[in-house]
């Protein structure tokens, strides 16, 4: 008897672990990306010098904290493409949190103050941040990339596993049982080419003066020649 059931881990529990993969992505997000982003924005600037360049054009490799930022944004974005590219991730894990960052854009569009107004925590640095990604339109753009998962047929569709049970078994698994097992090997492609073992009772290889095909068995118990004495 063949059972077919679909994906390994299985289709409902697929797209619960993309749920779960969402709210992760989105709380990744607006702790660390936007926090990281808004600390990006306020790059050092020497006193008295408003339009200057951060650290003075010099290096910023011994700012830690703009590196940590630097390194949150970076691992933000990495854990999207992830959920973004892996076949095997649930298009729910990037799909859901880029269907709020649009339903967010489109509401800043239509309503600035309300959009503002969702915003959690905007007296910290982490709302601010969002803040900051919302009047510059980097939702609207990571929302676009993130819910693209969701029009690819293929990402909805585990992959398809057959499980096989009693005396239904692939041609793959005939095929190694016998190359493991049987008492002949092909010797080419063509499969009235055979080369029977010394050790079979009653059975000839093939030649010029035998052509007849001798049917052997994987286990002696299931031949019909007698055994050997």
């Amino acid at each position: 008897m063949t059972k077919s059931r679909e994906g390994l881990e299985g289709g409902d529990v697929r797209h619960l672990y993309g749920t779960a993969l969402a709210v992760a992505m989105t709380a990744v997000m607006f702790f660390a990306g936007a926090w990281g982003y808004l600390r990006l924005l306020k790059l050092p600037v020497p006193p008295g010098q408003p339009a200057a360049l951060p650290a003075g054009g010099g290096s910023l490799l011994s700012d830690s904290t703009l590196l940590l930022a630097l390194a949150a944004v970076a691992g933000t974005a990495v854990l999207a493409g992830l959920l973004v590219m892996l076949p095997r991730v649930s298009p729910l894990a990037a799909g859901l949190p880029g269907m709020l960052l649009l339903a967010w854009t489109a509401l800043y569009l239509v309503s600035v103050r309300r959009a503002v107004e969702f915003i959690p925590l905007r007296s910290h640095a982490f709302g601010a941040g969002w803040e900051g990604l919302l009047f510059n339109g980097v939702l609207g753009a990571a929302g676009a990339v993130l819910v693209f998962p969701m029009f690819i047929p293929s990402r909805w569709r585990a992959r398809r596993v057959v499980d096989v049970a009693g005396p239904d078994v692939s041609a793959r698994e005939v095929d190694d049982y016998l190359t493991d097992n049987a008492w002949f090997a092909p010797l080419f492609s063509l499969s009235a080419t055979l080369a029977v073992a010394p050790t079979v009772a009653n059975v000839q290889a093939p030649s010029l003066d035998n052509t007849t095909i001798d049917p052997v068995a994987p286990i002696a118990s299931l031949s019909w020649y007698p055994s050997a004495k």
